[in-house]
């Protein structure tokens, strides 16, 4: 396999963790980083990562300063979770004719909330011959297209439901505040409906699976509630007291003519219980798939990242969906 070459865009710490695995990879070749944070800028990925074999590879402030000494083939994007923004961070690499792959949860689905944005980058990437597509593993996989995935052997869909429970002590700093860990209910409640805590890309997910299964859908419904810790539990970042919340219980709700026929899932807290991701698709056949202890989001989220880069890059120029792309799959560098 010829080596492609990438930068990694965001060097937080899924950006890191995305350059330790690109570093194992042979058909991989890292030529720089880029990141915000003076502190990181001009310092070598080698002494960031602690991976030597990264060599002199150093960390540029924009992708115009990176561009000017190399031209990655794709761009590696942690850096977000909202689909505006993160078109904005990598509008040069796509004016440069650099493609994106990008763990932005909104960047699963961006029409569903910035339509008009995403025809302006589909028609920018389409002069250029750059791709841009969102991934991961939620949204990117497990809700989304994994269960599309499923349908393949279907001859009738009637629903899909998807329940995802994850332990969130075993998770990243980022991702427990988020959930609200330590957090007083209701004001954790005040923060969602204001749009500040829970998990993005929800919605994205729900508007993908429609979009694959071809329902126009009446409205998305979504809720989302706080766990209340039952009593003190402490992981490596929080220290969260009985009665504070401890994490998430998210649901969301496509209807088609008036039925739900679209169901997500998800409790995300400390300490969880028996975590597993389950999808249950009614039609012919039924179809009742359950992974036992779950996808472990944060490394999975990794190699998504890195697994769809060959198949992004032999996807047509624009801004592309996970269903538009192969299969994903493990990359064989001795294939």
């Amino acid at each position: 396999m010829q080596k492609i070459k990438v930068a990694q865009f965001g060097l937080g710490p899924i950006g890191i963790e995305s350059l330790k695995l690109a570093a194992t990879q042979s058909w991989l070749e890292i030529v720089g980083g880029v990141d915000i944070d003076p502190a990181k800028i001009g310092r070598s990925l080698a002494e960031l990562t602690g991976v030597p074999t990264l060599g002199g590879a150093l960390v540029y402030s924009s992708l115009s300063e990176l561009f000017a000494g190399v031209k990655p083939d794709v761009i590696l994007h942690t850096a977000g979770s909202s689909a505006a923004a993160s078109f904005a961070q990598v509008r040069p690499a796509l004016e440069a004719g650099v493609s994106v792959a990008s763990t932005c949860e909104e960047l699963i689905f961006p029409a569903l909330k910035t339509p008009e944005l995403t025809a302006e980058y589909d028609a920018l990437c389409r002069r250029t011959g750059a791709r841009v597509v969102g991934t991961g593993v939620n949204p990117g996989f497990v809700m989304d297209v994994l269960p599309i995935t499923l349908t393949g052997v279907s001859r009738r869909v009637d629903s899909i439901y998807v329940e995802r429970v994850v332990n969130a002590a075993t998770r990243r700093q980022p991702l427990q505040a988020k959930i609200g860990s330590g957090q007083d209910p209701d004001a954790f409640r005040a923060k969602f409906a204001a749009g500040k805590a829970g998990h993005a890309g929800f919605q994205q997910s729900l508007a993908l699976l429609a979009h694959a299964m071809g329902w126009q859908l009446d409205k998305i419904e979504e809720t989302c509630e706080p766990v209340i810790a039952p009593g003190p539990i402490t992981t490596k970042f929080f220290t969260v007291a009985k009665g504070q919340t401890c994490g998430l219980h998210q649901r969301a709700i496509g209807t088609v003519k008036g039925e739900a026929k679209l169901i997500l899932d998800l409790q995300m807290f400390l300490d969880a219980k028996n975590p597993h991701d389950t999808i249950v698709i009614a039609g012919d056949p039924a179809l009742h798939l359950t992974l036992n202890g779950g996808v472990a989001g944060d490394s999975a989220t990794v190699a998504s990242l890195i697994n769809i880069v060959p198949r992004l890059l032999a996807a047509p120029a624009g801004v592309r969906l996970m269903t538009e792309l192969p299969v994903p799959a493990w990359v064989n560098p001795a294939a």
